[in-house]
């Protein structure tokens, strides 16, 4: 036995010395037998260049589930302790909260409202190299739109609404009382609409933790709660009631002005796209009261409000899941993976909507930054107008956010995902013009480079409208956000959401749907594309004889 036990581990040390990348040793140590063996599995084909994507799609499920579950047992942290006394019976909550409380079953206050953020790779403290290099520098060299590079025909204006709809619904980080300025640096300063802006700090909150000391609160609900639409507090939620037959406030939202717009739940910083689905999905919401109270006439307004709130809520669920994310990533092995789970104000919705759905939304590349994003006017949690205009490519989409949150850069973000990181700008793209700008504004140091500067210049899959570290987080948090919630696991059933109100979610399977429901005959003569997400006059799919799970990538 102990010449064997020997031989074992001269076998593992060879592997871990001569097999495994130096960057993910550490990581590997600590797995356990089976998590080592399917680590093997998929780093040796990410080493080898054989891409998960060309496989046939059975196979190509096989390595995002294994991929998948490494992730779940070594890249998910929690932030901050948990509170004595967390634990309570979901019977006695079979409906949503309004500040997210007591959907973890475990965990009475994960997910609610000021909870901490938690974290999929370990905070890197960035605070000494916030302005290294200057954010704004990189906004200017690397993301600003010098032309309009569009998806095709994969995604429209409905499908940007739609990401932006649903982070309303998931998070918004609780700022600090401090406002800082940044400056452009005297390179670009008169390449920029704005030379410099003041903002606000992300506030830093003790976590009573060793390993993670510091971290963020949400002060919306994380949960896929409709959040968006009731408000994260109850007093948010107050606002949109009637109290009448569990129907929400709707006088003002279709024609979007913007009285009708401070009934909504969380409208902070919305738009055109994000309030007119917010509108649609209020509608949804009182058509299911209406459903819910002919088939159940005894119940009374709470009821029917609770039960309307879930099941427009595993609507919007439903719909990012089978129809949106399929439009996003389109390939056979994601869709067969997801289906395993005041001018503007007097536009009519109709006209808005078709008008989306026929323009093609901007593709997430490199220079294909709105120009007239980086001088905006942000507002307040209320919804108000703050004073001070901010450039949001370098402050909140892009870089100073990033940093200032401890989220790694690009580098370091692969390692913590198993992904191999780049060592020279050619490792990331074959872009001569991008590799030359790079290495304008990073030098030869690619361990500077910016999350999500890198993703946008990655090389993107076929089919996929992000690349494939952002997708790798998309699976994650997407099924993590459905699995998590109990219900849409263990309490998703007739008797927490009555009879009627499952059937209503089984049988909604996409965004056209509720269009259809609310507005009849307007997909049928605007709409030729599969999806609402798609853009509108784009062919529909081919149908495809091949069962799903043994096709092969185009």
């Amino acid at each position: 036995m102990i010449p064997f036990l020997s031989c074992a581990k001269s076998l593992l040390f060879w592997v871990i010395k001569h097999f495994v990348h130096a960057d993910f040793r550490e990581h590997f140590q600590r797995m356990k037998p089976l998590d080592r063996l399917l680590f093997l599995i998929i780093h040796g084909l990410d080493r080898s260049g054989m891409e998960w994507h060309r496989f046939p799609v059975f196979l190509g499920l096989a390595y995002l589930l294994a991929r998948r579950h490494l992730h779940y047992h070594y890249t998910l942290l929690n932030v901050g302790k948990n509170q004595a006394g967390e634990r309570f019976n979901p019977a006695e909550f079979p409906y949503r909260t309004a500040n997210g409380k007591f959907n973890d079953p475990s965990n009475e206050d994960a997910g609610s409202i000021e909870s901490f953020f938690g974290r999929n790779i370990a905070p890197l403290d960035c605070r000494k190299g916030l302005l290294k290099p200057n954010p704004m520098k990189v906004a200017t060299k690397l993301l600003a739109r010098k032309q309009f590079i569009d998806t095709g025909k994969q995604l429209n204006l409905i499908a940007v609404s739609w990401i932006q709809f649903m982070t309303h619904d998931w998070m918004d980080h609780l700022e600090s009382t401090q406002q800082i300025e940044l400056k452009a640096s005297e390179k670009v300063a008169n390449q920029c609409p704005l030379r410099s802006f003041k903002f606000y700090k992300t506030e830093r909150v003790n976590t009573c933790l060793d390993n993670i000391k510091e971290g963020h609160l949400n002060i919306r609900t994380s949960w896929w709660d409709g959040s968006a639409i009731y408000g994260s507090n109850s007093s948010q939620l107050h606002e949109v009631r009637t109290y009448k037959e569990g129907k929400l406030k709707i006088a003002g939202l279709i024609q979007h002005d913007q009285e009708g717009l401070e009934k909504a739940g969380n409208i902070r910083n919305a738009w055109i796209g994000v309030s007119s689905l917010i509108a649609l999905f209020i509608l949804e919401h009182n058509a299911i009261c209406d459903a819910l109270k002919k088939e159940y006439p005894n119940l009374d307004d709470e009821n029917l409000y609770r039960h309307a709130r879930l099941v427009t809520s595993a609507v919007m669920a439903k719909i990012h899941t089978i129809d949106w994310t399929v439009q996003l990533l389109k390939t056979d092995t994601l869709l067969a993976g997801m289906r395993g789970e005041k001018e503007f104000s007097k536009i009519g919705f109709t006209t808005r909507m078709v008008s989306m759905g026929h323009q093609a939304c901007g593709a997430l590349e490199l220079w294909n930054y709105p120009v007239w994003l980086r001088d905006v006017v942000p507002q307040n949690v209320d919804a108000t107008d703050r004073a001070d205009h901010v450039d949001l490519a370098s402050l909140e989409n892009i870089v100073y956010r990033d940093r200032e949150r401890s989220v790694p850069r690009y580098n370091a973000f692969r390692r913590s995902l198993f992904l191999i990181p780049i060592s020279k700008w050619d490792n990331l793209t074959n872009n001569k013009e991008v590799i030359d700008t790079l290495r304008e504004v990073y030098g030869d140091d690619v361990e500077q480079l910016d999350l999500l500067v890198g993703m946008l210049a990655e090389k993107k899959i076929k089919g996929f409208a992000i690349c494939e570290t952002a997708f790798v987080i998309f699976l994650i948090m997407a099924s993590r956000r459905l699995e998590a919630d109990r219900f849409f696991t263990s309490d998703f059933n007739e008797k927490v959401y009555t009879r009627k109100g499952f059937e209503w979610v089984n049988t909604c399977e996409s965004l056209k749907d509720v269009l259809d429901r609310h507005y009849p005959g307007m997909t049928n003569r605007w709409m030729n594309s599969t999806s609402v997400f798609t853009v509108w006059d784009a062919p529909p799919d081919p149908h495809n004889r091949i069962p799903i799970y043994l096709r092969l990538p185009h």
